[in-house]
């Protein structure tokens, strides 16, 4: 039997979060049918941007003037992200449109890895997105593929100014810097959708939904962080498509053919093997490395 005083396994640490994640994705599904995915997004950020700022003190006096952009950057990086990524599941399945917006993170992997070689991940991984997509059988939302390439795009933004933020500030701190920002310029497109036939009942909801997603996923991450190496942690998130796909399967009853099966492998084989050269020294000055929490 595990003693009371051993900690969890840093890798169940984070595989709780990912399905986490993906739990909160699944359930904003019922939400977002009653106040859309920009309302739905903008409720995510503004109580989750809230409980960051009750169990964290931003560090504000240690903002200096070239903090300003990458702080910025990230919170329209969390903004776009959340927004774009719940607007796809308006028309693509969960594990569909996880697997497009992991091309975001795979891409930087690669990119940043200086190898060519590095680019056959990407390409690999889009040829399972193309399985999942499956355009041959001329059902492919390309509303909903646009909106997760959106948020892929969001999500790759969002790695690298994560790094120079974390260079800087410790990741609970930046969160509660960053996610009140993107809480605020979800704002414009949320808020209308939400305001004009408000009901409180949703309220509650929501709040649960920012539990799951956000806040209790990120303090999992840097818990696991700060047992794991970055090398390590990357090629176990590498999963988070497949288990995009499990959570769509059970709460969604959203079942993938058996070539979107191969597709789900090739994605996730992908972002494992570019997580081998996807290492980077963390910067003297950083405390802990914001582990990038997504939508």
């Amino acid at each position: 039997m595990r003693s009371a005083r051993e900690p969890l396994p840093a890798w169940s640490m984070a595989v709780a979060a990912m399905m986490m994640i993906q739990l909160s994705s699944a359930f904003s599904v019922g939400l977002i049918e009653q106040v859309g995915a920009s309302g739905t997004a903008w409720l995510r950020l503004a109580l989750g941007g809230l409980i960051f700022l009750i169990i964290a003190r931003p560090q504000v006096r240690r903002i200096r003037r070239q903090d300003v952009g990458p702080l910025l950057g990230l919170g329209v990086a969390s903004a776009v992200m959340s927004v774009a990524f719940l607007s796809a599941l308006e028309h693509i399945p969960l594990g569909t449109a996880v697997a497009i917006e992991f091309l975001g993170p795979l891409a930087v992997a690669a990119i940043r890895s200086g190898s060519s070689r590095m680019l056959a991940w990407p390409a690999l991984a889009l040829v399972g997105v193309v399985l999942l997509t499956e355009p041959w059988e001329g059902e492919t939302n390309l509303i909903g593929v646009g909106f997760a390439l959106l948020a892929g795009a969001g999500w790759g933004t969002y790695i690298l100014l994560t790094q120079k933020v974390g260079d800087r500030f410790t990741g609970i701190s930046s969160l509660a810097m960053t996610i009140p920002i993107a809480a605020l310029i979800t704002t414009f497109v949320g808020a209308p959708q939400v305001i004009p036939d408000f009901d409180w009942r949703v309220l509650p909801i929501a709040l649960g939904l920012a539990l799951l997603s956000p806040v209790v996923p990120f303090v999992l991450e840097l818990l696991a962080l700060r047992r794991m190496t970055h090398t390590a942690f990357g090629t176990l998130m590498s999963l988070e498509p497949a288990f995009g796909v499990l959570i769509g399967l059970i709460v969604l009853h959203q079942i993938p053919s058996f070539v979107q099966w191969i597709g789900i492998g090739l994605v996730v084989l992908a972002g494992a093997a570019a997580q081998r050269s996807g290492t980077r020294a963390p910067a003297p000055a950083a405390a802990e490395l914001d582990p990038a929490p997504h939508a």
